[in-house]
């Protein structure tokens, strides 16, 4: 059996192969693809701004089918008995527990994580991405059974967007009665305000799309603000204030990736407060930032690069209980087949869609 990879071969440039499909070794599991996403770190990647990765296999947020399974995998890492044909997420990092960061206890910093990040699709297992008809999941890379009420579209978001933000406000220690203000209402921000609204917080949120405020309110936020109609920190910064009694938020999130996003920040956020950023990924970009400020109110600071594994079940287990509470089916405003990959990044980086999600036939593969 032969299965499909879609490669970046440059910048802006993706191109096919086939490969043997790989028979898993121990701990290992073979998965076909059914859903797969265009994040935004993909698009960072696609335009040649990441730091590390500028070609191979792309793809990460994702749900698929056990293909095979490797000696020795009877369960999930929830201890939940796994076989062929199950639907899965995985996290999509390597947590090895052995580095110097693992041993700290720093399970989502692991030196190991990205082992099988850049290698080219010619080097066995090959399927390094999701973007395409199978994955390999690498032993130590978590897994876990998606439940049964929660539909592929909504499962492929969850190892990523929905995990991350999780993770990043349970480090910010939000808790019920706190205001929150979200930068940035695409994935990662609707996904914080459902994960908020269950904390029990307010939510403000902050983006430049109208569409996209009208979707965050869909998923509980409490107030928006348009960049359009506020169209300076100071005006957004008051408004934000007018909303809090004067204070500011409690806690704020940067999921925006925009870099004057991290210096608006502690403008939003009370004196005494939490500031997470998570949206900014891309090493060299800079923004100007007021140290001043941040003394003054003595802001706490929280930087969140991915999550630590077992967030994955949470947030599985958080769209289970929440599936019909908030409109996770409708947050992908655009689905293309696996062909149409390149489109599907193209028509996402110029902003054409918000969220693609590529869906991926029955069966890629065929037979020799």
């Amino acid at each position: 059996m032969k299965g499909k990879v879609s490669v970046m071969v440059e910048p802006m440039k993706m191109e096919f192969r086939e490969f043997d499909l790989p028979e898993p070794e121990k701990g290992a599991v073979l998965l076909r693809v059914t859903r797969t996403n265009v994040c935004g770190s993909e698009l960072h990647i696609w335009r040649g701004e990441h730091p590390t990765k500028r070609k191979g296999v792309l793809g990460h947020e994702m749900v698929g089918v056990v293909e095979k399974l490797g000696e020795g995998v009877t369960t999930d890492y929830a201890g939940r008995p796994i076989k062929e044909g199950d639907r899965v997420a995985t996290v999509y990092y390597i947590t090895c527990r052995k580095c110097n960061m693992c041993l700290k206890g720093h399970f989502h910093l692991c030196e190991n994580a990205y082992n099988f990040w850049n290698k080219d699709p010619e080097e066995a297992p090959h399927f390094h991405g999701t973007f395409a008809s199978h994955y390999y999941i690498h032993p130590d890379m978590f897994f876990y059974k998606v439940p049964d009420n929660v539909p592929d579209i909504a499962a492929a978001s969850a190892n990523c967007a929905l995990s991350q933000v999780y993770f990043g406000l349970d480090k910010s220690g939000i808790s019920y009665g706190d205001t929150l203000v979200i930068q940035g209402a695409g994935g990662l921000g609707l996904n914080a305000t459902a994960v908020a609204k269950e904390k029990g917080a307010t939510v403000i949120i902050i983006d430049a799309v109208e569409s996209r405020l009208e979707m965050a309110k869909k998923f509980g936020a409490d107030h928006t603000i348009n960049i359009a109609e506020y169209d300076t920190t100071e005006k957004r910064a008051a408004a934000v204030r007018e909303l809090t009694n004067g204070l500011g938020a409690d806690v704020g999130i940067e999921l925006s990736g925009v870099p004057s996003a991290f210096h608006e920040g502690i403008h939003l956020v009370r004196s005494g407060g939490k500031y997470v950023t998570i949206g900014n990924v891309s090493p060299g970009k800079y923004t100007d930032f007021d140290p001043g400020l941040l003394t003054r109110k003595s802001i706490e600071i929280k930087a969140i690069v991915r999550y630590d594994p077992w967030y994955l079940d949470k947030a599985l287990q958080f769209l289970s209980k929440n599936i019909d509470k908030y409109p996770f089916v409708n947050m992908m405003d655009g689905e293309f087949e696996f062909d149409n990959i390149q489109e599907a990044l193209d028509k996402s980086a110029s902003r054409e869609v918000t969220r693609a999600s590529i869906v991926l036939p029955v069966r890629v593969a065929a037979k020799n």
